[in-house]
Parts: C-alpha cells; sequence; structure tokens
C-alpha cells in the first residue's frame, strides 16, 4: 500500500458508510482527513475519533448548494493549505416508480438527487480542481454506481445521476491531464452500508445477495481498497477509468 503521509485528503459524504471507510484507510496510510457531513453531526464526530494520527476535521456541507460547496472547499484549504486527493461520496438515493408517483413528486425526486448526486459531484471537482490546476498535481475520485449501466427502474434519477457522474468524469480526465490531475471512477454493486439496510437485511436479502456469485454484497473496507489504490501515484495511468466492484453482480464488455 502507498504511503500517503501529509497527504491532504477531501471526502464528502464522510461520516458514514464507504466514506467513513475511505477516511479510516487514509488515515491509517498517513493522510490527514477532512470529514464532510450534511447532517449527521455525531457521526462524523465519531468518525473523526476512530482515524488514526492527528490534525484530521469535519466540516458541514449540503453538497446541493453551490455556495456550500464552495464554503466546504475553502475551509479545507484554509486549514490545511492544499487538497492533494478529493472523493465525492456523497449522495441519495431516493424512490420514485415512474408508475406510482404524481408528476410533482417525480420532479422533486429527480430534482433533489440531480442536484445532490451530479450538479453537486460537479461543482465540488470544479472547485477543487481549481486548486489542482494551481498546483499541478491532484486526484480526484468519485464514487459512482453499478446501477449507471444497468438500470434502476425504482431509482431512475440515482441511474442517471451516476450516469452523469461517469461522463462528467471522463471528460474532466481528459480535460486535467495535463495538469497533472487524475479523475477516476469506482462503480460499486450493493455495498453493507445504512444506506442499504433496508435491502440486504429484509425480505429480499437472498434475492440481492445473489446477484453475485459470491453471494454477498460488498464492505465498506473493499470499495475503501479501490479508493486508496486509484489515489496512488503509481495508478496515474489509469486516469479516465471506471472501476467495476460488483462481485460479478454485472459484467460489461
Amino acid at each position: 500500500m502507498e504511503d500517503f503521509k501529509n497527504k491532504k485528503v477531501l471526502i464528502t459524504g464522510g461520516s458514514r458508510g464507504i466514506g467513513k471507510a475511505v477516511a479510516k484507510i487514509f488515515a491509517d496510510l498517513g493522510a490527514i482527513v477532512a470529514v464532510s457531513f450534511n447532517v449527521n453531526e455525531k457521526a462524523a464526530k465519531q468518525t473523526l475519533g476512530e482515524l488514526s494520527g492527528n490534525n484530521h476535521i469535519m466540516v458541514k456541507a449540503d453538497i446541493s448548494k453551490p455556495e456550500e460547496c464552495e464554503k466546504m472547499v475553502n475551509e479545507v484549504i484554509e486549514k490545511f493549505g492544499k487538497i492533494d486527493i478529493l472523493v465525492n461520496n456523497a449522495a441519495l438515493y431516493s424512490k420514485h416508480c415512474i408508475d406510482e408517483v404524481n408528476f410533482n413528486d417525480w420532479q422533486n425526486s429527480w430534482n433533489e438527487t440531480i442536484d445532490l448526486n451530479l450538479t453537486g459531484v460537479a461543482n465540488v471537482c470544479f472547485l477543487v480542481a481549481q486548486h489542482m490546476i494551481k498546483r499541478k498535481y491532484g486526484k480526484i475520485i468519485n464514487i459512482s454506481s453499478r446501477g449507471a449501466f444497468r438500470g434502476e427502474p425504482d431509482y431512475p434519477a440515482y441511474g442517471a445521476s451516476k450516469a452523469g457522474v461517469n461522463s462528467l468524469s471522463q471528460s474532466l480526465a481528459l480535460k486535467l491531464a495535463k495538469y497533472n490531475i487524475f479523475v477516476g471512477v469506482i462503480a460499486p454493486g450493493f455495498v453493507d452500508t445504512d444506506m442499504t439496510t433496508e435491502f440486504l437485511h429484509g425480505k429480499d436479502k437472498e434475492k440481492i445477495l445473489s446477484q453475485s456469485p459470491l453471494n454477498r454484497a460488498a464492505k465498506p473496507e473493499e470499495i475503501a481498497y479501490v479508493v486508496s489504490m486509484l489515489a496512488s501515484d503509481k495508478a496515474g495511468y489509469m486516469t479516465g477509468c471506471i472501476v467495476d466492484v460488483n462481485g460479478a453482480s454485472y459484467l460489461r464488455t
């Protein structure tokens, strides 16, 4: 594993689940971490208390609001002096079946999901990239989803937003390469987190787990490992990649 000593890392949605696991692996490898959260301050404080090393911070921000994205990035740069690695993990997963909801609810689900999952990611990428361009160095890793490829019939805005994250990331990888800025994507399948509890521990548990020949969901730590791998300077030629981490539950060619 690469030594990330003194690297400064910003993780959105960093208080729980995948974000927490990412924060912990970077801290274990010597990085100094900024854990971004929106609502659950208690969870963010708990995550901060579990990180190895010192000088980690937490910062509150609603990523769906541009002004809060700007405030968050400025605060992290002010306190850390730099951002070497950005991990965009914050996301919303809201059910809105086209054959069940009314038009008003449909619009609300789309607006809320796209504002956070896609526009918010784009805004944070823009703000951090301005800083990285000046330094001619940086790593941007965006968390997408298997749903971007296989479709999300009950959560179509989520699937569409994650497909947008894939396209955004590859566009930025092309544009930012000349500044020595890496951009990559990880597309997980089901991961055992708070967001998926009702699926992985409910009545459809066996049906969902059997989607993978491993007959289980991913652990957050498995996603975090791949994040740290892409953040390594040794993985620089992987810029523009979309890495499937779905236990062979969905295979692309």
